[in-house]
């Protein structure tokens, strides 16, 4: 097999000629179709993230097709199915947040792409309990940006509650998506972007946004939440800013800079700033019936395997309208 590998945070990724893995005991061993880039790679590479197992192979929005079924595995998948494979990779299964339904915080939880090798490959395993079935409705390389982007921005959406009107911050991959979902859903949208990147707004209103500006403006109406996907600490006051009384502020990454200090009236008033951190199997379960009903365009720009490192550069940039695709082929 062919991969790139992170050798150490900061560092270019390499390409790699590995032996094929062999799967273990509740494993799959996939052939890889495509694998989407994250920011969440972008962190890890980087180094924000800080805990890689390394050498590492990235990559945790992977769908492909199962070469072989290993010992333990239910009935669920068979050799030549198409299989997604997302960020959760591993929990203990008996901890106090795997029995309350919270698997996404369990302490021990391993993750695709940086505790386990990931989809920057042409082939890997995944542990088969935590992977998923992809809609027919998408062709592989539409369907590998659902495995974080979108749940992710499901998860968010989900925590924002029945919010009607809704301000989305950093218009990248997991917003593009979610946008389209609160659409179809009857919510009303307003988009963030950087300042001056009118390509990005035109992008957000052509999806479905009522508004699209800077980050830096108002919203012509208080909003009933926001969902910041940009790793920006900024945004947390500017966001809360926007915010009617009881509204919520949602921070969907899993790494963001500094938030500033801010001044208690903008939090006063019952509003609520809240995280959200990895996902649940459930949540995968949830967003894969919804993507199979709404038909969902999935903007998306393929690179090559051996450009994984343009793809990681155009996305650290903001460069990218949607999502950077890696097809190892």
């Amino acid at each position: 097999m062919r991969a790139m590998v992170l050798e150490k945070a900061g560092e270019a990724l390499r390409s790699v000629e590995r032996p094929d893995p062999t799967p273990e005991p509740h494993q799959l061993l996939i052939e890889v179709c495509a694998c989407a880039v994250c920011r969440t790679d972008l962190h890890v590479v980087d180094g924000d993230l800080t805990h890689p197992k390394l050498p590492l192979v990235p990559g945790h929005e992977i769908v492909g097709r199962v070469l072989e079924v290993g010992r333990g595995v239910q009935g669920d998948f068979e050799v030549g199915q198409r299989v997604g494979v997302p960020w959760l990779g591993f929990t203990c299964g008996v901890c106090s947040y795997c029995r309350s339904g919270q698997e996404n915080l369990c302490d021990a939880a391993r993750f695709t792409g940086y505790q386990i090798d990931g989809g920057f490959a042409t082939h890997t395993v995944a542990d088969a309990r935590y992977c998923f079935a992809i809609p027919d409705r998408y062709d592989d390389v539409h369907a590998a940006p659902l495995l974080c982007a979108g749940l992710i921005g499901y998860r968010a959406l989900k925590a924002a509650g029945e919010a009607r009107s809704i301000g989305i911050y950093g218009f990248g991959a997991a917003a593009h998506i979610v946008a389209q979902i609160c659409h179809h859903q009857g919510r009303t949208t307003y988009a963030f972007t950087r300042d001056g990147d009118t390509a990005a707004q035109d992008f957000a209103r052509q999806l479905g946004c009522t508004w699209a500006g800077s980050s830096l403006e108002a919203p012509p109406v208080p909003l009933d939440a926001g969902l910041v996907f940009a790793p920006i600490g900024e945004l947390v006051p500017q966001g809360l800013r926007a915010l009617r009384k009881g509204g919520t502020l949602v921070l969907g990454g899993i790494h963001m800079s500094t938030i500033p200090a801010m001044p208690y009236e903008i939090l006063w008033g019952e509003r609520v700033v809240r995280s959200i951190a990895n996902l649940t199997r459930q949540d995968g379960a949830e967003f894969m019936a919804l993507a199979a009903q709404v038909p969902l365009e999935i903007h998306c720009e393929r690179f090559a395997l051996d450009e994984a490192n343009a793809a990681l550069d155009r996305l650290r940039s903001g460069q990218l309208t949607g999502a950077a695709v890696l097809i190892p082929s």
